[in-house]
Protein backbone atom coordinates (compact mmCIF):
# COMPACT_ATOMS: atom_id res chain seq x y z
CA UNK A 1 0.00 0.00 0.00
CA UNK A 2 1.28 3.44 -0.88
CA UNK A 3 1.58 5.93 1.95
CA UNK A 4 0.83 9.14 0.07
CA UNK A 5 -0.88 11.49 2.49
CA UNK A 6 -2.78 14.79 2.26
CA UNK A 7 -3.41 17.18 5.17
CA UNK A 8 -6.68 19.16 5.11
CA UNK A 9 -7.23 22.26 7.29
CA UNK A 10 -3.49 22.01 7.88
CA UNK A 11 -3.09 25.18 9.98
CA UNK A 12 0.41 25.46 11.41
CA UNK A 13 1.38 21.99 10.21
CA UNK A 14 1.29 19.93 13.42
CA UNK A 15 -0.41 16.96 11.77
CA UNK A 16 1.76 17.30 8.67
CA UNK A 17 4.99 17.24 10.61
CA UNK A 18 3.88 14.46 12.97
CA UNK A 19 2.99 12.16 10.08
CA UNK A 20 6.14 13.10 8.18
CA UNK A 21 8.23 12.26 11.24
CA UNK A 22 6.53 8.86 11.39
CA UNK A 23 7.55 8.10 7.80
CA UNK A 24 4.43 8.99 5.82
CA UNK A 25 4.83 10.63 2.41
CA UNK A 26 2.97 13.93 2.72
CA UNK A 27 2.34 15.20 -0.81
CA UNK A 28 0.16 18.27 -0.21
CA UNK A 29 -1.63 20.37 2.38
CA UNK A 30 -4.73 22.57 2.08
CA UNK A 31 -5.98 25.50 4.12
CA UNK A 32 -7.98 28.69 3.60
CA UNK A 33 -6.49 31.12 6.13
CA UNK A 34 -3.60 33.15 4.72
CA UNK A 35 -1.63 33.65 8.00
CA UNK A 36 -1.60 29.87 8.57
CA UNK A 37 -0.61 29.23 4.96
CA UNK A 38 2.32 31.66 5.23
CA UNK A 39 3.35 30.10 8.57
CA UNK A 40 3.28 26.66 6.94
CA UNK A 41 5.34 27.79 3.95
CA UNK A 42 7.99 29.32 6.21
CA UNK A 43 8.47 26.12 8.15
CA UNK A 44 7.56 23.10 6.03
CA UNK A 45 8.71 21.95 2.61
CA UNK A 46 5.43 20.36 1.51
CA UNK A 47 3.30 22.26 -1.04
CA UNK A 48 0.25 23.95 0.48
CA UNK A 49 -2.77 25.22 -1.44
CA UNK A 50 -5.18 28.01 -0.57
CA UNK A 51 -8.67 26.65 -1.21
CA UNK A 52 -12.09 26.72 0.41
CA UNK A 53 -12.46 23.10 1.52
CA UNK A 54 -16.24 23.34 1.73
CA UNK A 55 -16.44 24.05 -2.03
CA UNK A 56 -17.09 21.54 -4.81
CA UNK A 57 -13.84 22.56 -6.47
CA UNK A 58 -11.91 21.35 -3.43
CA UNK A 59 -12.83 17.72 -4.03
CA UNK A 60 -11.39 17.71 -7.55
CA UNK A 61 -8.26 19.55 -6.40
CA UNK A 62 -7.67 16.91 -3.74
CA UNK A 63 -8.56 13.96 -5.98
CA UNK A 64 -5.71 14.69 -8.41
CA UNK A 65 -3.13 13.74 -5.75
CA UNK A 66 -4.51 10.18 -5.55
CA UNK A 67 -3.67 9.96 -1.84
CA UNK A 68 -4.23 6.76 0.12
CA UNK A 69 -4.43 8.58 3.44
CA UNK A 70 -6.18 11.85 4.27
CA UNK A 71 -5.59 13.57 7.60
CA UNK A 72 -7.06 16.78 8.95
CA UNK A 73 -8.25 18.84 11.87
CA UNK A 74 -11.29 20.89 10.82
CA UNK A 75 -11.47 24.23 12.72
CA UNK A 76 -13.14 23.53 16.03
CA UNK A 77 -13.92 26.88 17.67
CA UNK A 78 -17.66 26.24 17.59
CA UNK A 79 -17.14 23.06 19.61
CA UNK A 80 -14.42 24.42 21.87
CA UNK A 81 -14.76 25.76 25.39
CA UNK A 82 -11.87 28.09 24.50
CA UNK A 83 -13.89 29.74 21.76
CA UNK A 84 -17.49 29.91 20.61
CA UNK A 85 -19.81 27.32 22.09
CA UNK A 86 -22.53 27.31 19.43
CA UNK A 87 -22.01 24.57 16.85
CA UNK A 88 -24.53 26.28 14.59
CA UNK A 89 -22.30 29.31 14.05
CA UNK A 90 -20.50 27.91 11.00
CA UNK A 91 -17.10 26.42 11.70
CA UNK A 92 -18.56 23.14 12.90
CA UNK A 93 -19.86 22.76 9.33
CA UNK A 94 -16.25 22.26 8.26
CA UNK A 95 -16.35 18.90 10.05
CA UNK A 96 -19.13 17.96 7.63
CA UNK A 97 -17.01 19.32 4.76
CA UNK A 98 -14.18 17.00 5.85
CA UNK A 99 -16.57 14.03 6.00
CA UNK A 100 -17.93 14.91 2.55
CA UNK A 101 -14.42 14.96 1.10
CA UNK A 102 -13.73 11.52 2.58
CA UNK A 103 -17.01 10.19 1.15
CA UNK A 104 -16.13 11.45 -2.33
CA UNK A 105 -12.41 10.61 -2.41
CA UNK A 106 -12.63 7.28 -0.51
CA UNK A 107 -9.02 7.05 0.71
CA UNK A 108 -7.95 3.73 2.24
CA UNK A 109 -7.53 5.46 5.62
CA UNK A 110 -8.30 8.83 7.16
CA UNK A 111 -7.55 10.58 10.44
CA UNK A 112 -9.70 13.43 11.77
CA UNK A 113 -8.81 15.44 14.89
CA UNK A 114 -11.07 17.74 16.89
CA UNK A 115 -11.73 18.91 20.44
CA UNK A 116 -13.04 16.29 22.84
CA UNK A 117 -16.41 17.95 23.38
CA UNK A 118 -17.20 17.54 19.66
CA UNK A 119 -17.88 13.86 20.38
CA UNK A 120 -21.32 14.63 21.85
CA UNK A 121 -22.36 17.14 19.20
CA UNK A 122 -25.04 16.73 16.54
CA UNK A 123 -22.49 17.73 13.93
CA UNK A 124 -20.15 14.88 14.85
CA UNK A 125 -23.05 12.43 14.84
CA UNK A 126 -23.85 13.57 11.30
CA UNK A 127 -20.22 13.28 10.21
CA UNK A 128 -19.98 9.81 11.74
CA UNK A 129 -23.02 8.70 9.76
CA UNK A 130 -21.39 9.98 6.56
CA UNK A 131 -18.25 7.95 7.32
CA UNK A 132 -20.25 4.80 8.09
CA UNK A 133 -22.42 5.06 4.96
CA UNK A 134 -19.25 5.49 2.90
CA UNK A 135 -18.06 2.11 4.19
CA UNK A 136 -15.56 3.02 6.90
CA UNK A 137 -14.76 1.11 10.06
CA UNK A 138 -13.96 3.64 12.79
CA UNK A 139 -11.65 3.83 15.77
CA UNK A 140 -12.82 6.70 17.96
CA UNK A 141 -10.64 7.77 20.84
CA UNK A 142 -10.14 10.81 23.08
CA UNK A 143 -6.41 11.12 23.67
CA UNK A 144 -4.73 13.26 26.31
CA UNK A 145 -1.57 14.66 24.74
CA UNK A 146 0.33 14.47 28.04
CA UNK A 147 0.26 10.65 27.76
CA UNK A 148 1.47 10.79 24.15
CA UNK A 149 4.82 12.57 24.49
CA UNK A 150 3.55 16.14 24.86
CA UNK A 151 4.10 18.18 28.09
CA UNK A 152 0.54 19.48 28.05
CA UNK A 153 -2.91 18.50 29.28
CA UNK A 154 -4.80 18.59 26.01
CA UNK A 155 -7.67 16.19 25.34
CA UNK A 156 -8.49 15.73 21.69
CA UNK A 157 -10.88 13.56 19.73
CA UNK A 158 -9.37 11.35 17.05
CA UNK A 159 -11.41 9.46 14.49
CA UNK A 160 -9.39 7.00 12.41
CA UNK A 161 -11.20 5.36 9.52
CA UNK A 162 -10.38 2.29 7.42
CA UNK A 163 -12.31 1.70 4.21
CA UNK A 164 -14.13 -1.66 4.50
CA UNK A 165 -12.44 -2.20 7.86
CA UNK A 166 -13.89 -3.19 11.25
CA UNK A 167 -14.86 -0.73 13.95
CA UNK A 168 -12.25 -0.39 16.70
CA UNK A 169 -9.43 -1.63 14.47
CA UNK A 170 -6.85 0.70 16.04
CA UNK A 171 -8.18 0.89 19.61
CA UNK A 172 -5.84 -1.58 21.30
CA UNK A 173 -2.73 -0.22 19.60
CA UNK A 174 -3.62 3.31 20.72
CA UNK A 175 -4.47 2.26 24.27
CA UNK A 176 -1.45 0.01 24.80
CA UNK A 177 1.12 2.61 23.76
CA UNK A 178 -0.02 5.39 26.10
CA UNK A 179 2.52 6.50 28.68
CA UNK A 180 1.94 5.34 32.25
CA UNK A 181 2.19 8.93 33.52
CA UNK A 182 1.71 12.42 32.07
CA UNK A 183 4.71 14.34 30.76
CA UNK A 184 5.61 17.48 32.70
CA UNK A 185 7.32 20.64 31.50
CA UNK A 186 10.41 19.63 33.47
CA UNK A 187 10.44 16.26 31.70
CA UNK A 188 10.52 18.04 28.34
CA UNK A 189 12.49 21.24 29.00
CA UNK A 190 14.73 20.16 31.86
CA UNK A 191 15.82 23.39 33.53
CA UNK A 192 16.06 25.38 30.30
CA UNK A 193 13.02 27.57 31.06
CA UNK A 194 14.93 29.18 33.92
CA UNK A 195 11.80 29.26 36.10
CA UNK A 196 9.96 26.93 38.47
CA UNK A 197 6.50 28.50 38.13
CA UNK A 198 4.75 30.56 35.45
CA UNK A 199 1.53 32.44 34.78
CA UNK A 200 -1.18 31.30 32.38
CA UNK A 201 -4.20 33.59 32.16
CA UNK A 202 -7.34 31.88 33.54
CA UNK A 203 -10.74 32.26 31.92
CA UNK A 204 -12.00 33.69 35.20
CA UNK A 205 -10.36 34.71 38.46
CA UNK A 206 -12.19 31.82 40.10
CA UNK A 207 -9.55 29.61 38.51
CA UNK A 208 -5.85 29.30 39.22
CA UNK A 209 -3.35 31.16 37.06
CA UNK A 210 0.06 30.00 38.34
CA UNK A 211 1.45 26.59 37.45
CA UNK A 212 4.55 24.55 38.26
CA UNK A 213 6.91 23.10 35.68
CA UNK A 214 6.58 19.82 37.60
CA UNK A 215 3.15 19.31 36.05
CA UNK A 216 1.97 19.27 32.44
CA UNK A 217 1.08 22.65 30.99
CA UNK A 218 -2.64 23.36 30.82
CA UNK A 219 -4.01 23.42 27.28
CA UNK A 220 -2.16 25.95 25.13
CA UNK A 221 -4.82 28.33 23.85
CA UNK A 222 -4.85 30.79 20.97
CA UNK A 223 -4.26 33.80 23.23
CA UNK A 224 -1.35 34.68 25.49
CA UNK A 225 -1.90 37.49 28.00
CA UNK A 226 0.35 39.22 30.56
CA UNK A 227 -0.30 39.08 34.30
CA UNK A 228 -3.05 41.64 34.97
CA UNK A 229 -3.02 43.92 37.97
CA UNK A 230 -6.34 42.42 39.02
CA UNK A 231 -4.91 38.95 39.59
CA UNK A 232 -4.25 38.52 43.31
CA UNK A 233 -3.63 34.81 43.45
CA UNK A 234 -5.77 31.72 43.86
CA UNK A 235 -5.83 28.96 46.44
CA UNK A 236 -4.88 26.45 43.74
CA UNK A 237 -1.81 28.36 42.52
CA UNK A 238 1.44 26.43 42.66
CA UNK A 239 3.24 29.50 44.05
CA UNK A 240 2.48 32.97 45.39
CA UNK A 241 2.96 35.82 42.91
CA UNK A 242 6.58 37.01 42.92
CA UNK A 243 8.75 39.00 40.53
CA UNK A 244 9.97 35.69 39.08
CA UNK A 245 6.50 34.67 37.91
CA UNK A 246 5.93 35.47 34.23
CA UNK A 247 3.82 34.27 31.31
CA UNK A 248 5.40 31.87 28.87
CA UNK A 249 6.73 33.37 25.65
CA UNK A 250 5.36 32.62 22.20
CA UNK A 251 8.43 30.48 21.49
CA UNK A 252 8.00 28.52 24.72
CA UNK A 253 4.34 27.89 23.94
CA UNK A 254 5.25 26.62 20.46
CA UNK A 255 7.76 24.21 22.00
CA UNK A 256 5.11 22.97 24.44
CA UNK A 257 3.07 22.20 21.32
CA UNK A 258 6.20 20.18 20.36
CA UNK A 259 6.97 22.27 17.32
CA UNK A 260 10.72 22.25 16.59
CA UNK A 261 12.85 24.87 18.29
CA UNK A 262 13.92 26.03 14.83
CA UNK A 263 10.38 26.91 13.70
CA UNK A 264 10.09 30.51 12.48
CA UNK A 265 7.35 32.45 14.27
CA UNK A 266 7.36 35.61 12.14
CA UNK A 267 4.12 37.42 11.46
CA UNK A 268 1.36 39.22 13.31
CA UNK A 269 1.64 38.17 16.97
CA UNK A 270 -2.10 37.66 17.38
CA UNK A 271 -2.19 35.41 14.31
CA UNK A 272 0.88 33.44 15.38
CA UNK A 273 -0.52 32.85 18.87
CA UNK A 274 -3.76 31.60 17.34
CA UNK A 275 -1.93 29.30 14.92
CA UNK A 276 0.07 27.83 17.78
CA UNK A 277 -2.94 27.44 20.06
CA UNK A 278 -5.08 25.81 17.38
CA UNK A 279 -2.41 23.37 16.21
CA UNK A 280 -2.32 19.64 16.75
CA UNK A 281 0.80 19.01 18.87
CA UNK A 282 3.42 17.45 16.63
CA UNK A 283 4.20 14.59 19.02
CA UNK A 284 0.49 13.80 19.44
CA UNK A 285 0.13 13.57 15.66
CA UNK A 286 3.24 11.42 15.49
CA UNK A 287 1.85 9.12 18.21
CA UNK A 288 -1.28 8.45 16.14
CA UNK A 289 0.72 8.08 12.92
CA UNK A 290 3.02 5.49 14.49
CA UNK A 291 0.03 3.46 15.68
CA UNK A 292 -1.25 3.44 12.10
CA UNK A 293 2.18 2.29 10.96
CA UNK A 294 2.05 -0.50 13.56
CA UNK A 295 -1.34 -1.55 12.22
CA UNK A 296 -0.17 -1.58 8.61
CA UNK A 297 2.75 -3.82 9.54
CA UNK A 298 0.62 -6.04 11.76
CA UNK A 299 -1.94 -6.59 9.00
CA UNK A 300 0.66 -7.13 6.30
CA UNK A 301 -0.56 -4.08 4.38
CA UNK A 302 3.04 -2.97 4.00
CA UNK A 303 6.51 -4.31 4.70
CA UNK A 304 8.95 -2.43 6.90
CA UNK A 305 10.99 -1.35 3.88
CA UNK A 306 7.87 0.05 2.19
CA UNK A 307 8.22 3.04 4.47
CA UNK A 308 10.50 5.51 2.82
CA UNK A 309 13.63 6.43 4.71
CA UNK A 310 12.56 8.38 7.72
CA UNK A 311 13.02 11.93 6.50
CA UNK A 312 12.52 14.25 9.44
CA UNK A 313 12.50 17.90 8.53
CA UNK A 314 13.84 18.76 11.97
CA UNK A 315 15.84 15.83 13.39
CA UNK A 316 14.75 14.43 16.74
CA UNK A 317 17.55 15.13 19.18
CA UNK A 318 18.62 12.98 22.13
CA UNK A 319 17.13 14.29 25.37
CA UNK A 320 20.25 16.12 26.57
CA UNK A 321 20.95 17.71 23.17
CA UNK A 322 17.31 18.72 22.80
CA UNK A 323 17.49 20.55 26.12
CA UNK A 324 20.67 22.33 25.06
CA UNK A 325 19.02 23.42 21.79
CA UNK A 326 15.96 24.67 23.66
CA UNK A 327 18.11 26.50 26.20
CA UNK A 328 20.14 28.24 23.48
CA UNK A 329 17.01 29.30 21.62
CA UNK A 330 15.35 30.66 24.75
CA UNK A 331 18.48 32.61 25.66
CA UNK A 332 18.38 34.22 22.21
CA UNK A 333 14.72 35.09 22.70
CA UNK A 334 15.32 36.67 26.12
CA UNK A 335 18.34 38.61 24.82
CA UNK A 336 16.28 39.89 21.89
CA UNK A 337 13.50 40.99 24.25
CA UNK A 338 15.99 42.84 26.47
CA UNK A 339 17.60 44.60 23.52
CA UNK A 340 14.21 45.54 22.08
CA UNK A 341 13.11 46.97 25.40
Amino acid sequence: MRLTTIDLFSGGGGLSLGFTNAGFDLVAAFDNWLPAIMFYKRNLKHPIYDINLSSKEAIESIRQFDANIIIGGPPCQDFSSAGKRDENLGRADLTIAFASIIKNILPSFFVMENVDRALKSKTFSKAKNIFKKAGYGLSIRILDASFCGVPQLRKRLFVIGQLDGPDGFLDSLLDNKLSSKPMTLRDYFGGSLGIEHYYRHPRSYKRRGIFSIDEPSPTVRGVNRPIPGGYHGHAGDSSPITEKIRPLTTKERSIIQTFPVSFILDGNKTDVEQIIGNAVPVKLAEFVALRLKDYFLQQGLIAENDFRDRVITFPALPKNKRRIAILNELRKQRQYAQNSG
